[in-house]
């Protein structure tokens, strides 16, 4: 039998301080309210995680996935961290590491932004690229095996991290700042899938304070996601253009059975909402938020047909800087056959006649 030296847990009650500090020192993030028509009888609302120290909605998951290794002992002084991330989670958790004096290891495709990479590397973290998404995986277990460190594995560990009833998790928050809005408890809550471990907080959260609140979850096109849940069985997908969310197989942390609708975004749309967004509000958002928002709009639509009133809250996943010179850049998108003046033409039009000339709208 192995036993935790008093040094080990000295150090792990220091470091689980640390992380702690650094969350009671945080403010919480703003719900911003965005210009709809008046007439509509929709408000619609968007949790600014970019205002994180680390830019991201994967503050959160970061700062949960380390407390969940260190009070498991799998985090000790000198622990290597690995993660396999395509840019935001990764730099999360090497803010993270530099604050525990920590060496950090990210995998990523060779497609992940440089800025994404630029602010790894201030946090003092380590890149490995890899040319295929779908070797992340094994490429992150073999450095953590080599340098005998620990392999965070965000897609395992994202639902089981967070608390779902409560513990001031994004659900527990909104909620909280939703309380004195005219519509307190929204009809719908959309978010994307990355890992899956923030739908799962926040359906589990839905169903366990008995809100009748409904959980959307959109998906880029190709994502094995969607079709996982519409079909009842794992699905394959491919590589997702849309960085962050979407992967090209359901992950261990996806958990269909809390979401009440799924919408497929086009990555064409998801850039253009994303756009869209800044063109109405002045806030630049990275385009998982666009993939957000193009599902919010659709929920819109069908509220409005409907003749419903009511509320729907999305999250700003992160800033637009982060993708200066990719989403941002119109050769970039070119480049990759995307082209966001179609769907932007149609939220334009939706906002001028409140009618939705794009897919169907989705959703009961």
């Amino acid at each position: 039998m192995t036993f935790i030296s008093g040094h080990d847990r000295a150090w792990s009650d220091e470091a689980i301080r640390r992380i702690e500090a650094e969350g009671n020192r945080s403010a919480d993030t703003h719900l911003l309210a965005l210009p709809v028509p008046e007439g509509w009888g929709i408000d619609v609302y968007l949790k600014d995680e970019s205002t994180h120290r680390t830019g991201s909605l994967k503050h959160r998951l970061a700062r949960s996935l380390f407390l969940f290794g260190l009070v498991n002992g799998w985090i000790r002084e000198g622990t290597v961290i690995v993660e396999a991330s395509s840019g935001s989670t990764a730099v999360s958790e090497a803010y993270f590491a530099q604050l525990l004096g920590l060496p950090f290891v990210a995998v990523m495709t060779r497609s992940t932004s440089r800025e994404k990479v630029a602010l790894i590397e201030q946090y003092g973290g380590t890149c490995h690229f890899v040319d295929d998404a779908s070797a992340v995986y094994d490429a992150a277990e073999a450095i953590a095996a080599e340098t005998g460190g620990h392999y965070m594995d965000q897609f395992t560990y994202a639902e089981r991290a967070t608390d779902w009833r409560g513990n001031n998790n994004i659900a527990e928050s909104i909620f909280r700042q939703m309380e004195h809005e005219r519509f307190p408890v929204p009809e719908w809550v959309v978010v994307g899938a990355g890992t899956g471990g923030t739908s799962a907080t926040i359906g589990r959260y839905l169903r366990y304070n008995r809100y009748p609140t409904r959980l959307a979850v959109v998906d880029p096109e190709n994502s094995a996601f969607y079709p996982t849940w519409a079909g009842g069985t794992a699905a394959l997908g491919r590589p997702s253009r849309i960085e962050g969310i979407g992967r090209p197989r359901p992950e261990p942390s996806f958990i269909p059975s809390v979401i009440d609708s799924m919408i497929q975004v086009p990555d064409s749309a998801s850039v253009a909402a994303s756009r869209h967004l800044r063109a109405l509000t002045g806030l630049s958002a990275g385009p998982s938020t666009g993939t957000n928002l193009w599902g919010v709009w659709q929920i819109v639509a069908k509220l409005r047909s409907a003749g419903r009133r009511g509320s729907v809250v999305s999250i700003l996943c992160d800033a637009g800087e982060r993708y200066a010179c990719s989403y941002n850049d119109d050769g970039w998108l070119a480049d990759r056959g995307l082209d966001p003046a179609g769907p932007l033409a149609v939220l334009e039009e939706f906002f001028e006649t409140g009618i939705w000339r794009g897919h169907p709208p989705t959703g009961n």
